[in-house]
């Protein structure tokens, strides 16, 4: 199961994430939503990086399924959207698909 968290400044703001594990929905190569979930992230991140060029700190391991992902400070409204956006999608997933394979939640940091 892949367990994501979305972090929120006291304002509300989503300033950052953690993906944890994989979906186990189907066979490596197979799970559509692991799949899903690797393209919602992995373009956040790429997008942010890219596109905004906000600062940020990531930690990743592909074996475990690790992406440790966190705005630094000084980060724009875009990468907020981002990240807002990046939630909408994994909502839209966990809607989809139950919470057997993917667990969605906020946390206040």
């Amino acid at each position: 199961m892949t367990h994501i968290t979305i972090y929120r400044s006291r304002g509300q703001e989503c300033c950052a994430f953690r993906c944890m594990g994989h979906a186990g929905y189907a066979d490596a190569g197979e799970d559509i939503v692991c799949a899903a979930i690797s393209v919602l992230v992995i373009n956040t991140i790429n997008s942010i990086e890219r596109l905004v060029g906000d600062p940020f700190d990531l930690v990743a391991d592909q074996e475990s399924g690790l992406i440790d992902f966190s705005l630094r400070e000084g980060y724009s409204q875009e990468s907020l959207l981002l990240i807002r956006s990046l939630a909408l999608g994994l909502q839209g997933i966990q809607d989809n698909y139950g919470t057997d394979y993917m667990t969605l939640k906020f946390e206040e940091v």
